[in-house]
């Protein structure tokens, strides 16, 4: 993630074959989510975090609707714990 890494590095920390990873960056590429460049012989690959906008946008209106959510559960809470009170008092 740090840096550019030829696929037999890859291969080698995610403990693949060279020809498995080659495949799977080789659709991460496709999809934009890393990026290659030839230096002499070797292909060195890179996280291209750009590819992940989509996700994330997509993601983050979960995201809002989840904490939208959680926000109207806490205020029922709130109310109920009110009520009871309330009740107690009485």
């Amino acid at each position: 993630m740090e840096r550019e890494r030829p696929v037999s590095d890859v291969a080698r920390t995610l403990g693949m074959t060279q020809p498995g990873a080659s495949k799977h960056l080789r659709i991460l590429r496709e999809v934009g989510l890393v990026r290659v460049r030839e230096a002499g012989r070797e292909r060195l690959y890179a996280l291209d975090a750009r590819g992940l906008r989509p996700i994330h946008e997509w993601v983050g209106g979960f995201e809002q609707y989840r904490n939208e959510t959680f926000e109207r559960l806490n205020t029922y809470v709130r109310e109920l714990q009110v009520a009871r009170e309330e009740a107690d008092d009485a």
